[in-house]
């Protein structure tokens, strides 16, 4: 390969890697994606709502329990899942109240009598505000992956909720949440997809 060759080989390869780099969203051209920039990425949608459906893998039960409905959540502690089918279930949290609600049934919970279920809640609340204090009060976080694809693995610290709760696995890409899937103690497990939603 005489020099002209080879010049316009290493050429094409410094276009390419420019292109590559050109590619890429800024914050993973210039520095390493890591916890605090996901965070940043997630705290800057301050509301949201999604359609969702989750599979609970029950160990007494040969086949997965589906349901699907409506998630919303508004910054910095509301949080609303709305099951439509199979049967209409309304879980409420705003701040420290949890209320649950089926058919003509309404139940009121303080958070802070339920400190296992206040952890679950906080896993999904913080991660969806990018709300990383509230996350670490409970959970090691872990994060892999990049801005397109990342998954953040929370696992629980916490002794109460470790008794509940061994793993919860988040997956998104950007800010967008696309599925949680939750690892109990007991063996049970439940996977769930997530599709965002044009605000109304």
């Amino acid at each position: 390969m005489n020099a002209g060759a080879v010049k316009k080989a290493l050429y094409r390869a410094a276009a390419s890697a420019v292109l590559a780099l050109a590619a890429l969203p800024p914050a993973l051209a210039t520095a390493q994606w890591d916890v605090d920039q996901l965070m940043q990425v997630l705290a800057k949608t301050p509301s949201g709502r999604a359609s969702f459906v989750e599979k609970k893998y029950i160990a007494v039960l040969e086949r997965p329990v589906e349901s699907s409905g409506e998630l919303s959540y508004s910054a910095p502690s509301r949080l609303e899942k709305k099951t439509l089918k199979p049967k209409a279930e309304t879980l409420l949290v705003d701040g420290d109240l949890l209320v649950i609600e089926r058919g003509q049934k309404k139940h009121r919970l303080q958070l802070q009598d339920y400190p296992e279920m206040a952890g679950f809640i906080d896993s999904i609340r913080g991660t969806l505000t990018g709300d990383r204090k509230a996350l670490e009060r409970s959970f090691k976080l872990t994060l892999s992956g990049d801005m397109q694809h990342w998954t953040l693995v929370l696992a629980p610290h916490d002794a109460t909720v470790a008794q509940a709760v061994q793993q919860v696995k988040i997956a998104g890409s950007r800010d967008n949440v696309r599925s949680i899937d939750i690892l109990q103690t007991d063996g049970d497990r439940s996977s769930m997809t997530i599709e965002q939603m044009a605000p109304q």
